[in-house]
Protein backbone atom coordinates (compact mmCIF):
# COMPACT_ATOMS: atom_id res chain seq x y z
CA UNK A 1 0.00 0.00 0.00
CA UNK A 2 1.64 3.41 -1.18
CA UNK A 3 1.94 6.51 1.28
CA UNK A 4 -0.90 7.93 -0.29
CA UNK A 5 -3.21 5.21 -0.13
CA UNK A 6 -2.57 4.62 3.48
CA UNK A 7 -2.93 8.82 3.94
CA UNK A 8 -6.61 8.33 2.89
CA UNK A 9 -7.46 5.57 4.61
CA UNK A 10 -6.57 6.58 7.80
CA UNK A 11 -8.01 10.15 7.20
CA UNK A 12 -11.06 8.50 5.73
CA UNK A 13 -11.46 6.44 9.61
CA UNK A 14 -10.50 9.45 11.37
CA UNK A 15 -13.63 11.08 9.35
CA UNK A 16 -15.60 8.33 10.39
CA UNK A 17 -15.14 8.80 13.71
CA UNK A 18 -15.55 12.31 13.60
CA UNK A 19 -19.25 11.51 12.02
CA UNK A 20 -19.90 9.25 15.03
CA UNK A 21 -18.60 11.65 17.64
CA UNK A 22 -20.88 14.65 16.31
CA UNK A 23 -23.63 12.30 16.30
CA UNK A 24 -23.42 11.45 19.69
CA UNK A 25 -23.92 15.65 20.66
CA UNK A 26 -26.78 15.47 17.74
CA UNK A 27 -27.96 12.62 19.68
CA UNK A 28 -27.93 14.49 23.06
CA UNK A 29 -29.10 17.52 22.20
CA UNK A 30 -32.35 15.96 20.57
CA UNK A 31 -32.66 13.90 24.03
CA UNK A 32 -32.31 16.96 26.10
CA UNK A 33 -35.29 18.30 27.51
CA UNK A 34 -32.94 22.13 27.81
CA UNK A 35 -31.71 24.07 24.84
CA UNK A 36 -28.85 25.36 26.55
CA UNK A 37 -27.33 22.39 28.57
CA UNK A 38 -28.18 20.46 24.94
CA UNK A 39 -26.13 22.49 23.54
CA UNK A 40 -23.11 22.93 25.86
CA UNK A 41 -23.23 18.74 25.54
CA UNK A 42 -22.93 18.81 21.74
CA UNK A 43 -19.83 20.53 22.01
CA UNK A 44 -17.90 17.23 23.51
CA UNK A 45 -18.20 15.66 19.82
CA UNK A 46 -16.22 18.90 18.60
CA UNK A 47 -13.86 18.56 21.82
CA UNK A 48 -13.35 15.33 21.72
CA UNK A 49 -12.69 15.80 17.65
CA UNK A 50 -10.07 18.41 18.15
CA UNK A 51 -8.55 16.78 20.88
CA UNK A 52 -7.99 13.39 19.37
CA UNK A 53 -7.28 15.07 16.03
CA UNK A 54 -10.20 13.06 14.35
CA UNK A 55 -10.93 15.03 10.72
CA UNK A 56 -14.40 16.74 10.59
CA UNK A 57 -15.40 18.65 7.15
CA UNK A 58 -16.47 21.70 9.47
CA UNK A 59 -12.79 21.92 10.76
CA UNK A 60 -10.86 21.47 7.65
CA UNK A 61 -12.94 23.66 4.95
CA UNK A 62 -12.20 26.75 6.16
CA UNK A 63 -8.10 26.69 5.57
CA UNK A 64 -8.54 25.87 1.97
CA UNK A 65 -7.63 29.09 1.51
CA UNK A 66 -3.97 28.45 3.18
CA UNK A 67 -3.39 25.25 1.54
CA UNK A 68 -2.67 23.49 -1.71
CA UNK A 69 -5.11 22.81 -4.23
CA UNK A 70 -4.71 18.69 -3.49
CA UNK A 71 -5.74 19.28 -0.19
CA UNK A 72 -9.73 20.34 -1.63
CA UNK A 73 -9.55 15.96 -2.06
CA UNK A 74 -8.50 15.59 1.82
CA UNK A 75 -11.74 17.93 2.73
CA UNK A 76 -14.39 15.72 0.23
CA UNK A 77 -12.76 12.24 1.59
CA UNK A 78 -13.52 14.24 4.80
CA UNK A 79 -16.67 14.76 4.11
CA UNK A 80 -17.61 11.68 2.81
CA UNK A 81 -16.39 9.66 5.77
CA UNK A 82 -18.22 12.11 8.09
CA UNK A 83 -21.42 11.15 6.46
CA UNK A 84 -20.90 7.62 6.85
CA UNK A 85 -19.95 7.71 10.43
CA UNK A 86 -23.29 9.56 10.97
CA UNK A 87 -25.04 7.08 9.06
CA UNK A 88 -23.55 4.26 11.45
CA UNK A 89 -24.05 6.13 14.27
CA UNK A 90 -27.76 6.63 13.24
CA UNK A 91 -28.52 2.97 12.21
CA UNK A 92 -27.22 1.45 15.41
CA UNK A 93 -29.01 3.82 17.05
CA UNK A 94 -32.04 2.62 15.64
CA UNK A 95 -31.30 -0.88 17.07
CA UNK A 96 -31.93 0.70 20.72
CA UNK A 97 -34.83 1.54 23.08
CA UNK A 98 -34.39 5.27 21.82
CA UNK A 99 -34.90 4.40 18.10
CA UNK A 100 -38.63 6.26 18.55
CA UNK A 101 -37.53 8.88 19.93
CA UNK A 102 -34.89 9.95 18.18
CA UNK A 103 -36.70 9.71 14.99
CA UNK A 104 -39.83 11.48 16.14
CA UNK A 105 -37.31 14.68 16.98
CA UNK A 106 -35.14 14.34 13.69
CA UNK A 107 -37.72 13.95 11.52
CA UNK A 108 -39.63 17.46 13.38
CA UNK A 109 -35.87 18.87 13.28
CA UNK A 110 -35.08 18.00 9.33
CA UNK A 111 -39.18 19.23 8.34
CA UNK A 112 -38.34 22.52 9.56
CA UNK A 113 -34.78 22.74 7.71
CA UNK A 114 -35.85 21.67 4.63
CA UNK A 115 -39.14 23.65 4.12
CA UNK A 116 -36.97 26.73 4.77
CA UNK A 117 -35.62 28.75 1.47
CA UNK A 118 -32.48 27.82 -0.15
CA UNK A 119 -30.73 31.11 0.40
CA UNK A 120 -31.85 30.65 4.09
CA UNK A 121 -29.82 27.35 3.88
CA UNK A 122 -26.89 28.54 2.69
CA UNK A 123 -26.65 31.49 4.91
CA UNK A 124 -27.55 29.93 8.11
CA UNK A 125 -24.80 27.61 6.97
CA UNK A 126 -22.42 30.33 6.31
CA UNK A 127 -23.01 31.45 10.18
CA UNK A 128 -22.48 28.17 10.96
CA UNK A 129 -19.28 27.48 9.36
CA UNK A 130 -17.76 31.10 10.94
CA UNK A 131 -18.65 29.96 14.32
CA UNK A 132 -16.93 26.51 13.58
CA UNK A 133 -13.85 27.81 12.38
CA UNK A 134 -13.66 30.37 14.90
CA UNK A 135 -14.18 27.31 17.45
CA UNK A 136 -11.52 24.82 15.36
CA UNK A 137 -8.65 28.13 15.42
CA UNK A 138 -9.53 29.31 18.96
CA UNK A 139 -8.78 25.46 20.05
CA UNK A 140 -5.36 25.80 17.98
CA UNK A 141 -4.12 28.85 19.57
CA UNK A 142 -5.09 27.84 23.26
CA UNK A 143 -3.11 24.63 22.50
CA UNK A 144 0.27 27.22 21.34
CA UNK A 145 -0.08 29.51 24.40
CA UNK A 146 -1.23 25.44 26.67
CA UNK A 147 -4.44 27.78 27.69
CA UNK A 148 -6.85 24.81 28.78
CA UNK A 149 -9.58 26.60 30.01
CA UNK A 150 -9.93 28.67 27.48
CA UNK A 151 -9.80 26.09 25.11
CA UNK A 152 -12.63 24.64 26.56
CA UNK A 153 -14.61 27.97 26.22
CA UNK A 154 -13.37 28.35 22.62
CA UNK A 155 -14.54 25.41 21.62
CA UNK A 156 -17.87 25.44 23.39
CA UNK A 157 -19.07 28.58 23.19
CA UNK A 158 -19.71 29.08 19.32
CA UNK A 159 -20.93 25.33 18.87
CA UNK A 160 -23.73 26.60 21.56
CA UNK A 161 -24.24 29.52 19.57
CA UNK A 162 -24.81 27.71 16.79
CA UNK A 163 -27.25 25.52 18.16
CA UNK A 164 -29.02 27.79 19.81
CA UNK A 165 -29.34 30.48 17.10
CA UNK A 166 -30.76 27.49 14.75
CA UNK A 167 -27.70 28.04 11.94
CA UNK A 168 -26.92 24.92 10.05
CA UNK A 169 -24.19 22.58 10.41
CA UNK A 170 -23.95 20.29 7.46
CA UNK A 171 -22.68 17.07 9.58
CA UNK A 172 -24.67 16.95 12.41
CA UNK A 173 -28.00 17.63 10.20
CA UNK A 174 -26.52 14.26 8.39
CA UNK A 175 -27.11 12.48 11.80
CA UNK A 176 -30.53 13.93 12.04
CA UNK A 177 -31.16 12.83 8.32
CA UNK A 178 -30.11 9.17 8.57
CA UNK A 179 -32.26 8.99 12.10
CA UNK A 180 -35.63 10.51 10.20
CA UNK A 181 -34.86 8.32 7.67
CA UNK A 182 -35.00 11.08 4.96
CA UNK A 183 -32.17 9.82 2.99
CA UNK A 184 -31.62 10.09 -0.01
CA UNK A 185 -34.56 12.59 -0.29
CA UNK A 186 -32.60 15.39 1.98
CA UNK A 187 -29.34 14.89 0.47
CA UNK A 188 -29.40 17.96 -1.53
CA UNK A 189 -30.54 19.94 1.62
CA UNK A 190 -26.81 18.45 3.31
CA UNK A 191 -24.89 19.15 0.14
CA UNK A 192 -26.45 22.94 0.19
CA UNK A 193 -25.84 23.60 3.97
CA UNK A 194 -21.81 22.21 3.40
CA UNK A 195 -21.52 24.82 0.56
CA UNK A 196 -23.07 27.58 3.19
CA UNK A 197 -20.02 25.84 5.47
CA UNK A 198 -17.37 26.58 3.33
CA UNK A 199 -18.30 30.24 2.37
CA UNK A 200 -18.72 30.86 6.12
CA UNK A 201 -15.43 28.91 7.17
CA UNK A 202 -13.10 30.10 4.06
CA UNK A 203 -14.14 33.93 4.76
CA UNK A 204 -11.96 34.74 8.03
CA UNK A 205 -8.97 33.33 6.48
CA UNK A 206 -9.70 35.46 3.00
CA UNK A 207 -10.34 38.21 4.97
CA UNK A 208 -6.82 38.22 7.06
CA UNK A 209 -5.14 37.34 3.77
CA UNK A 210 -6.54 40.26 1.74
CA UNK A 211 -5.83 42.52 4.85
CA UNK A 212 -2.43 41.41 6.03
CA UNK A 213 0.21 43.31 5.16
Amino acid sequence: MSKNVRKYVALSLNAVLSGIMISVGGAVYLMCENKIIGSFLFSFGLFTIVQKGFALYTGKVGYIPENSPVYIIEVIVTLIGNAAGTAFAAVMLRQTRFSQALHEKADLCMTAKTSDTIVSQLILGAFCGMLMYLAVDNAKECRIKNADISLVFGISMPVMIFIICGFNHSIADAFYMFSAGTFPKDTPYILTVAAGNAVGEMMIPIIRKLTSI
